[in-house]
């Protein structure tokens, strides 16, 4: 746990005791902070209480000792609204932050490395940190990513901290500087968290407003090539472009699966990224890309580097490979939350029976539309399967199987039937999980469970 010396004898409202916030609420007692936490769910008000946090009303006539709020970042604080608490602070003139903001300022000698973007995030910051790890630097990874941040251990000026960040988090951020920030791609994402896409776009680029190091930007897709475009004008930032596809002067790249660093002012090959099972596809690829500037911007050599990507052992449910069952993969994406998302998935395989549906998102399916022809049956489930139907009838066969179970069974019955080679039954959802299950990784889970009890699965990956 860190500790946060600056908030000694302070007042801190906390509000929001999920994950973050509970983390977010011990961290603050134990460096001798007075805290009011508050949640609107009376079970997580309950759980606090039980775990010796001290609850109190955030609406009552406490701000007037409040030196800042720390403020979960699924809670709104401008767009659609702001929820009642965060209006009060800010009418109040009384700091909103978030738990990376307290961990920068708690740990100031350590190193920052930053990465966001709508899709990749989570692939790139466990790949960067386990290039790390295996080199034997002293690493802390978290974040948006597993353990929260002031869950992390302390670390000196010879440690790096690793951070996923949302756009939600990036906003809560006013101070907190990264040696090495990494922007992978924008695409239409929670745009009424941000009032539209200018919004969300001003939230990701934030991440490289106190950057003192390396910006590392993808540039396979128009707003985040911009931004790169842009922050070469910087003086205070060392720009690498980053593509998994097309060939950059100066940057890091991928070319028919072949990764090449040009920041010499020459192409070098680096690997054939084509044998890292782990990271299918030319997404993967630019994900690779980022982790090497990244890490040899931290310092590693390129052989170190190099083996932390081959050795690297993927996340779950990110084309997680759950079972091969008659020579066809079964494939978790339960991550894929997005139509863009999920055309990273569709783009990696070339034959696929592919699971989709959920709580739909803002937006259309356009992003897949390049990736149809590799589709031989979609099954569909939760409150999209109907739209989704529509939008794909006469492009591809769909069926309406409704919940995962049904067409998980769907799926192999079909498969099984017709023995094609190089098969692939992806779950890659293109939508939220919120209607027929609490996140995307009891989503997930349930799709192994599934798979792994189909009749022939003896060949399951374990």
């Amino acid at each position: 746990m860190i500790r946060i010396p600056s908030s000694k004898g302070k007042t801190v409202a906390v509000m929001g005791l999920g994950k973050s916030g509970l983390s977010t609420a011990r961290a603050l007692m134990a460096s001798g902070a007075n805290v009011y936490a508050w949640d609107d769910s009376s079970d997580r008000r309950a759980e606090a209480e039980a775990a010796g946090i001290p609850v109190a009303s955030l609406t009552n006539g406490l701000w007037n000792d409040i030196d800042s709020l720390v403020l979960s970042p699924g809670i709104p604080h401008t767009f659609p609204e702001p929820h009642p608490v965060a209006a009060r602070a800010r009418a109040q003139g009384t700091e909103i932050v978030g738990d990376i903001e307290l961990l920068a300022r708690a740990e100031p000698a350590a190193r920052y490395i930053g990465i966001t973007g709508t899709n990749g995030k989570s692939t790139t910051t466990a790949l960067i940190g386990h290039i790390l790890e295996t080199a034997k630097r002293a690493v802390q990874i978290g974040g948006n990513l597993g353990t929260p941040a002031l869950d992390l251990a302390a670390l000196d000026q010879t440690g790096t901290y690793v951070l996923e960040l949302s756009s939600y988090q990036l906003e809560l951020m006013p101070t907190a500087a990264f040696d090495i920030a990494v922007l992978l791609n924008i695409t239409p994402d929670h745009l009424d968290r941000h009032g539209g896409m200018d919004g969300y776009k001003a939230a990701k680029r934030r991440i490289f407003d106190h950057c003192h190091g390396t910006a590392i930007i993808g540039i396979d897709d128009p707003d985040s090539a911009a931004v790169c475009v842009t922050l070469r004008d910087n003086p205070a930032v060392n720009v690498i472009a980053v593509s998994g596809s097309l060939q950059v002067d100066g940057g890091v790249y991928a070319e028919d699966g072949i990764l090449y660093d040009d920041t010499s002012g020459e192409p070098v090959e680096i690997m054939d990224l084509r044998n890292v099972q782990t990271l299918p596809g030319a997404h993967n690829a630019q994900n690779a890309a980022a982790a090497y500037a990244a890490t040899q911007a931290a310092g590693l050599s390129r052989a170190d580097i190099v083996n932390g990507i081959r050795s690297y052992p993927g996340l779950p449910h990110r084309q997680e490979l759950i079972a091969t069952i008659g020579g066809a993969r079964y494939v978790n994406d339960s991550k894929a939350t997005n139509p863009e998302a999920t055309a990273k998935a569709l783009g990696s395989y070339p034959l696929i029976y592919w699971i989709a549906g959920g709580k739909p998102k803002e937006g259309g399916l356009e992003a897949i539309e390049p990736f149809l022809p590799r589709i031989r049956h979609a099954y569909l489930i939760g409150e999209a399967a109907a739209a989704f139907d529509a939008a794909l009838s006469g492009k591809i066969d769909t069926r309406i199987s409704g919940t995962l179970a049904q067409a998980v069974r769907d799926a192999h019955a079909a498969v099984s039937a017709e023995h094609p080679s190089d098969a692939v039954v992806l779950l890659s959802p293109a939508c939220a999980s919120f209607d027929q299950f609490p996140n995307f990784e009891e989503r997930g889970r349930e799709f192994a469970r599934l798979v792994r009890d189909l009749p022939a699965a003896g060949e399951a990956t374990p």
